[in-house]
């Protein structure tokens, strides 16, 4: 009786290792990538060209960082920026666009070389940075925003670019609220933002399609 020689896998068909330059965020103990990482594993882009934020995007963090910095008070708070790190437990790394942390929370001897390891009061995202081609990435938002929400973050913002809304969710509260971005929106203490409006004010223009 003849046998088949068993067949030796071909190296194209082995899992391929992702660098963990590319993990953007751990959620439930899973790597979540950054979009586009599928392009740097097969030499189409720069792990740089993925990670990098639009002239857009970095435009609306500087609006929403600024009124931060003009408007709320100093003293109580601290300002973050840039992909500021959040370690809820070790099956969650999570990272912020911008966020507020109030300094009786984030207090000076929490301030190390780790992901900050207390919730912010308010949590502002820019756009999905994640990698959604996983089923059970399809409610990325949902999830993350639930985490932020029941790790004791009190406001989370969600600012989408594409369909030019603005996303608002809040600790307690029975909805989460939904809307066009050209109006006026609450971040802290009596402070608003309008997306918009700033944009129309600076002459941006968009192609809404």
């Amino acid at each position: 009786m003849l046998t088949k020689p068993r067949r030796t896998p071909s190296p194209t068909s082995r899992p391929r290792t992702v660098p963990n330059a590319l993990i953007y965020e751990i959620m439930d103990g899973e790597p979540i990538y950054y979009r586009g990482y599928r392009e740097v594993l097969n030499g189409k882009k720069t792990i740089e060209e993925i990670m990098g934020a639009s002239s857009l995007q970095w435009v609306i963090v500087i609006y929403i960082h600024l009124i931060m910095v003009r408007f709320l008070d100093e003293t109580r708070y601290w300002f973050a920026v840039g992909e500021a790190g959040v370690h809820i437990d070790h099956r969650n790394n999570l990272a912020h666009d911008v966020a507020v942390y109030e300094k009786t929370v984030l207090t000076p001897d929490k301030i190390n070389k780790k992901y900050a390891d207390v919730p912010a009061r308010v949590a502002v995202e820019i756009d999905i940075q994640a990698d959604l081609s996983k089923d059970r990435d399809g409610q990325y938002v949902t999830r993350k925003t639930r985490k932020l929400l029941d790790f004791g973050t009190q406001k989370v913002v969600w600012v989408f670019t594409d369909s030019q809304q603005v996303m608002v969710a809040e600790r307690g509260a029975d909805a989460w609220l939904t809307m066009d971005w050209d109006r006026d929106i609450e971040l802290l203490d009596g402070r608003f933002f309008n997306v918009g409006n700033y944009l129309a004010r600076e002459g941006i223009r968009l192609d809404e399609s």
